[in-house]
């Protein structure tokens, strides 16, 4: 356990924390944000956080205009807000393989009120199995998991409080980050992505400009930056050529079309979609298994220390800072949710079922957490996590003989309550670590994410039948991406046809990684994303790296770079949620210039260079 770090608010100092404005402007903002990134995931396949734009707006409100001096009544908003994008990302990469199915006549549409129980069950397992993993992940392991979007919104709410040039600092990065998303997403004057051809190797090397990534990889520092960018690396400059080199006019499944037409026809993009993508999934599940295993005794010895209080109730005083609920609480609430998943017609499973989705659903929320502890809640790949959940619950379901129709919505249902609620843990344990920097009391934090995730259940149902209704999914204006992708493996593995090889060589690239001493999960998640994120966040680790050497390491959290770059994550993600919902109300063609302003990689490089040269300057510090 950490026993030198002392929170920003004193554990015997008392300050205004869950109050009604805080709880009402946090359901607000649960739902908005909720409803925003369900249709951002939808069409691009990846969320934004929530965490630091509700961490600035709740700052604005409570401290700007209504004059209130509490940072904690801040992060109470911050809190309950950021469960409206957690819960929808979960959603959203599970549930449309329905209403897919129902477009095809496979199956009837799913109902308003299937999905808020869906929606319900994830989210409060994502809550309630952080309680006992908080004070491992959290207090233990920290200096050691950096958190990074947590360590940053813990960030804009101190320079709020402080003022001077704490606050420049952040808002600089603010208008920076806000100014970036808004001329490339926003205005399209700026291509989002660098992509530089290399015919010689079949292959491409990318980069997206957007400075919340520069930003990940500062904060991060260069070490996990690092592995991610080899992950990438091993898999664009390794697996991709190798495929297109050896496939030739070999046809290999999940393609329809043999290898050299496929890269003829998509380059090595299409390569990666329809190949390292498994290859990654099967990496990730593997690290995760590694990583669990690793810190499983930490994470049992927690477990075990709360079942203990149990009998200590009334006898112990904690300290506010170290408060938690009730152990008796969370376990009879685990309890409730197996009886109810077993019960409830939409998650056709046995009481055995029920309590097998809670132990998966336990294991990936922990891997989860300690994943967003290494990239973020926004690089988290839960995707990754959702395969290996839908690949076993669907290849126990076909032993089982519940095949055809039933066995299809029941693998879906059981990827769905287990990818929410690990989604739901990452942004817990986000939210729990600003907390701790805070002073935040735990307590109150968690019956925060409780109400967060009740308002967002109720509002997601709503918000997927009306985009499905507008839009389609799986259609070109909401492709869904990674239902799509679930769709495809359960009726492979019904049918028989899933590209097993693939997976397993993920399995064993991050077995052989971990073998010789590297940590297998970050190599793992850079080999899975896209190579233009781990790109972006190599180069952020490479600037803190220069820094570090040439004025000498920042000191904790409190460095002008690292408020910098949180400014830059705060602003992007401030007007990416604001286009998304500019985007459902059909705006954001209106304001579209690339058919009048020329784009192309020299204005992106531009773009990333400037970006690049602020975080560098944020940085310059005296020697110590």
């Amino acid at each position: 356990m950490n026993n030198e770090f002392k929170p920003y608010i004193p554990a015997d100092k008392v300050l205004p924390e869950m109050t009604p404005t805080s709880i009402v402007m946090g359901l607000i903002l649960a739902v908005i944000f909720g409803a925003a990134n369900a249709y951002l995931g939808l069409r691009v396949g990846m969320t934004v956080s929530a965490s630091i734009p509700a961490a600035v707006i709740s700052m604005a409100v409570i401290g700007v205009i209504m004059k209130k001096d509490s940072v904690i009544e801040s992060n109470i908003v911050q809190t309950v807000g950021s469960a409206g994008e957690s819960l929808a990302a979960g959603s959203i990469f599970t549930m449309p393989a329905l209403f897919i199915w129902a477009k095809e006549g496979i199956m009837d549409k799913p109902s308003l009120i299937a999905i808020t129980v869906i929606a319900l069950f994830g989210g409060l397992l994502g809550v309630f199995f952080m309680v006992p993993l908080r004070s491992a992940l959290i207090v233990q392991e920290h200096g050691y998991l950096p958190y990074p979007e947590g360590t940053a919104c813990a960030e804009v709410l101190l320079a709020g409080e402080e003022g001077g040039s704490s606050a420049k600092s952040v808002f600089m990065g603010m208008g920076l980050g806000a100014f970036v998303k808004l001329i490339v997403d926003g205005f399209m004057a700026v291509q989002g992505v660098v992509v530089l051809k290399i015919e010689a190797l079949k292959t491409e090397f990318a980069a997206e400009v957007y400075p919340a990534l520069i930003s990940v990889g500062y904060i991060c520092g260069p070490r996990i930056s690092a592995y991610m960018f080899a992950g990438g690396v091993l898999g664009w400059f390794v697996l991709i050529p190798a495929i297109v080199t050896f496939g030739g006019d070999i046809v290999l499944y999940p393609a329809s079309v043999s290898v050299a037409e496929l890269y003829a026809t998509g380059g090595a993009s299409a390569i990666w979609s329809n190949y390292i993508k498994y290859i990654g999934a099967g990496a990730v599940a593997s690290a995760g298994i590694i990583s669990l295993i690793k810190t499983l005794p930490l994470i049992v010895r927690t477990f075990v220390d709360s079942i203990k209080s149990i009998s200590k109730a009334g006898q112990i005083s904690y300290e506010r800072t170290a408060l938690d609920l009730d152990i008796r609480f969370v376990l009879a609430g685990i309890v409730a949710i197996i009886i109810a998943i077993w019960l409830t017609p939409v998650v056709p499973v046995t009481f055995l079922g029920a309590i097998l989705i809670v132990i998966f659903g336990f294991f990936f929320s922990a891997v989860s957490s300690r994943m967003v502890g290494l990239v973020g809640s926004s690089n988290n790949p839960v995707s990754g996590m959702t395969i290996a959940t839908i690949l076993i619950a669907t290849i126990c379901l076909k032993v089982s003989g519940d095949v055809g129709v039933h066995g299809m919505q029941g693998a879906i249902a059981i990827g769905s309550v287990i990818c929410i609620a690990a989604c739901m843990a990452g942004d817990t344990s986000q939210d729990l670590k600003t907390g701790y920097i805070l002073g935040a009391t735990p307590k109150k934090q968690q019956i925060g994410e409780i109400l967060g995730v009740v308002a967002s259940a109720l509002a997601i149902g709503g918000v997927m039948i009306l985009l499905d209704y507008a839009y389609k999914f799986g259609s070109d204006k909401l492709a869904a991406p990674q239902a799509t992708m679930m769709k495809m493996i359960i009726e492979g593995v019904m049918n028989g046809n899933l590209p097993w090889a693939l997976i397993f060589i993920g399995a064993f690239i991050s077995i052989s990684v971990e073998i010789l001493g590297v940590a297998a999960l970050p190599v793992s998640i850079g080999l899975y994303l896209p190579l233009e994120l781990s790109s972006t966040i190599m180069l952020g680790g490479l600037i803190k790296l220069f820094a570090d050497k040439k004025f000498g390491s920042e000191n904790g959290e409190s460095g002008k770079g690292i408020l910098f770059c949180s400014g830059l994550i705060a602003g992007e993600g401030i007007v990416g949620v604001l286009l998304a919902v500019l985007t459902v109300v059909g705006l954001t063609d209106k304001m579209d210039l690339s058919a009048i302003i020329p784009t192309g990689n020299i204005q992106a490089l531009i773009l990333i260079v400037l970006v690049s040269a602020a975080v560098l300057k944020s940085a310059i510090r005296k020697k110590k």
